[in-house]
C-alpha cells in the first residue's frame, strides 16, 4: 500500500503518524508511506538580507528536523518511508502533490473542531480535504488504538459511492487489522410518523401500518446491503449489519459510533468540493458535527 501523509509540527500529524506506524497487519506487507512538508517562503525582504544559501540552509534545516523523527518511527514499525519537503504553499503547491501523488490513501491529521466548517479551518487537512481525488483517512484527535483490529462501520445510502469504500476495505482489509469487525450501516428514514416544520414542529401519524413500516424498511437495508455485502464475501469478510431508522442522518450515525466506540466510519463522498468553503457531503458534515471518530471518506473515481 502507497501512502501519502501531508505533516506539519502539530500534534494531530504525531498522531497521524502513530496510527499508521500501530497497524502491525498492514505493516507486515510492503506499505510505502511519502511524508511531505510545505515550508512557507520567506518574506522577500528577508530573504534577500539573509542570501540563496542561508535561506536554503534555513529551509533544509528546518524540513530535516520535522521529517527526522516521524521517517525513523515508521521505518522501526516496518514500514518503507521517506520524507521531503516542498517552499511553498498549502494552495496551489500541496494540492499538486496531493492530486499527482500516485497514493492509494492520503492521511491527515485534524485537530477535530466539531463539523467540517471548522474542522478543517486553517489547517493543512482544510486544503487537503477540498482538493483530494483519491481515498482520505481523517484522524480527528482521538487516542491511537491499542488493538490491531478496528470496529469499523460502513455507512451506506445505496449509492455507487457506497460500493467504492466497501471495495477500498475489501482491497486494503490489513489497515484495519487481521481480522477487523466491518459493520454496514444504512439509516432508514422513518415511516410510521413525519415531522412537520412551522412555528412548533408537530408529528403527525402516516397511517402505515406497523407491519408494512418493517416490510418497506427490510427490503431498504437489504437493497442497501446487499451489493456491498457480496463486495466483502467476495474478499474473504463477513460483514455485521446495523439497520437504523431516523431522519437526521448524520446524528443517527454518530450517536452510533459513539455508543459503539467504533475505531472509523467510513463513507462515499460525491467529492470533496472546489474550494475550502464547499461541504463534503451534508451526511459527513453531520456526522463530523457530532462524533470525533476518525472518518474514511472514500470518492467513487
Amino acid at each position: 500500500m502507497r501512502i501519502l501523509m501531508p505533516i506539519n509540527n502539530s500534534a494531530s500529524s504525531k498522531q497521524a503518524v502513530a496510527f499508521i506506524a500501530s497497524r502491525a497487519t498492514l505493516l507486515k506487507a510492503p506499505t510505502n508511506v511519502r511524508l511531505f512538508n510545505i515550508q512557507y517562503p520567506i518574506p522577500t525582504r528577508a530573504a534577500r538580507a539573509l542570501g540563496k544559501e542561508m535561506v536554503k540552509a534555513h529551509h533544509e534545516r528546518e524540513a530535516s528536523e520535522l521529517l527526522r523523527s516521524p521517517t525513523s518511527q515508521l521505518k522501526r514499525a516496518g514500514a518503507t518511508a521517506s520524507g521531503d519537503y516542498l517552499i511553498g504553499t498549502v494552495e496551489p503547491d500541496l494540492v499538486d502533490v496531493v492530486r499527482n501523488d500516485p497514493a492509494d490513501l492520503v492521511v491527515v491529521g485534524s485537530r477535530g473542531d466539531s463539523g467540517f466548517a471548522h474542522l478543517f479551518w486553517g489547517s493543512v487537512a482544510e486544503t487537503v480535504a477540498t482538493c483530494c481525488n483519491k481515498p482520505l483517512l481523517i484522524l480527528r484527535g482521538q487516542p491511537v488504538p491499542k488493538r490491531d483490529n478496528l470496529k469499523v462501520a460502513l455507512a451506506l445510502d445505496g449509492s455507487k459511492y457506497g460500493i467504492a469504500v466497501a471495495k477500498f476495505l475489501a482491497k486494503y482489509s490489513a489497515l484495519l487489522g487481521e481480522k477487523p469487525t466491518i459493520t454496514l450501516l444504512h439509516v432508514a428514514p422513518e415511516l410510521s410518523k413525519v415531522t412537520i416544520q412551522g412555528w412548533i414542529d408537530r408529528e403527525v401519524n402516516t397511517g402505515i401500518l406497523p407491519e408494512q413500516v418493517e416490510a418497506m424498511h427490510n427490503a431498504a437495508f437489504e437493497a442497501v446491503f446487499q451489493p456491498a455485502r457480496d463486495v466483502l464475501l467476495a474478499a474473504g469478510i463477513q460483514p455485521k449489519e446495523a439497520r437504523l431508522v431516523g431522519n437526521d442522518v448524520g446524528a443517527t450515525i454518530a450517536a452510533y459510533a459513539t455508543k459503539n466506540k467504533l475505531d472509523m466510519i467510513a463513507m462515499g463522498s460525491l467529492g470533496f468540493g472546489s474550494s475550502r468553503f464547499s461541504p463534503v457531503g451534508s451526511t459527513a458534515n453531520r456526522v463530523a458535527s457530532r462524533a470525533r471518530t476518525p472518518l474514511l471518506l472514500v470518492r467513487d473515481a
